[in-house]
């Protein structure tokens, strides 16, 4: 596997496997790998001829109250998960080389990043779409990798790849779990034992959301209280940022429940703000 810590020498060599003829896989992350971040790398290397992974703790996407500093960083380990299962490439810059001395370029997909998460992580999405751009300029990927966990994320950066022409394709793997159901996520480290047990309560208001919707149910609000209720019952989530019923295009709150909607929901709980979310199709 090789390491590349500068985005020019990166550059070079994606253009050069192009060049070749050969497809490019991208796996963006934060670091702090799990099984979540793994799965999408074997997706990749199944469907590419070269897979790059790139580890960035990106500063753009973080407020300034939230948790930069002590994000959970493993270099050491996760270069090991990677070469363990032989990607080609780890690309690992640092914040300099992202973003230089008087960088002042950022991107913004309007609309969509300002419901759901954006409501209450006011820039998030503006950093994200702009390291990501910056990622698909560097590695000139043929596809790039995201879990269906972070789903409006993937919402932005599907707008974002056919706003701009960047002839990436777009792939949303599933969101992979504990075996309680809880959503793998590198946040996840900062729960206690307690919390980390409150926290099936997530998993456990989308099942039952999913159930009655499949049972018959399509009046959205009669739905979302069902889900407030679940999560106000523990104790221990506190506040709760959004439960609901939305549409999986615009996000918006549906109003009726008709052909595939999403569920998601975004709580507190401790020192972690969790995500988590369901399709289901009716």
């Amino acid at each position: 596997m090789e390491l590349i810590r500068i985005p020019r020498i990166m550059q070079d060599t994606c253009r050069k496997h192009l060049q070749k003829g050969r497809t490019i896989g991208l796996v963006p992350t934060m670091g702090a790998l799990h099984e979540g971040h793994l799965s999408l790398i074997r997706r990749s290397r199944s469907e590419n001829d070269v897979t790059a992974v790139s580890i960035f703790v990106n500063p753009a996407q973080f407020g300034p109250s939230e948790d930069l500093s002590r994000y959970p960083r493993d270099i050491e380990g996760d270069t090991k998960k990677i070469g363990e299962l032989e990607a080609d490439v780890l690309f690992l810059p640092d914040d300099r080389a992202m973003y230089p001395a008087g960088f002042c370029t950022f991107l913004d997909v309007e609309k969509i990043s300002e419901k759901l998460c954006g409501a209450f992580r006011p820039g998030h999405f503006r950093g994200v779409a702009t390291v990501v751009s910056k990622l698909f300029n560097i590695t000139l990927p043929t596809r790039a990798y995201f879990g269906q966990k972070d789903f409006q994320q993937t919402v932005v950066i599907r707008r974002l790849a056919k706003d701009l022409n960047f002839g990436t394709e777009v792939v949303v793997c599933p969101t992979i779990r504990e075996h309680d159901g809880l959503a793998m996520s590198s946040r996840n480290a900062y729960l206690t034992a307690e919390q980390r047990k409150a926290a099936t309560a997530l998993f456990r208001c989308l099942t039952a959301a999913s159930q009655e919707m499949l049972s018959g149910t399509r009046t959205a609000e009669t739905v979302r209280e069902m889900m407030q209720d679940i999560l106000a019952a523990e104790p221990l989530i506190a506040p709760v940022e959004y439960a609901g019923v939305y549409d999986p295009q615009t996000l918006d709150p549906a109003a009726e429940i008709k052909g595939e909607v999403l569920l998601a929901v975004a709580v507190r709980l401790g020192n972690a703000r969790l995500i988590d979310n369901m399709l289901v199709n009716t």
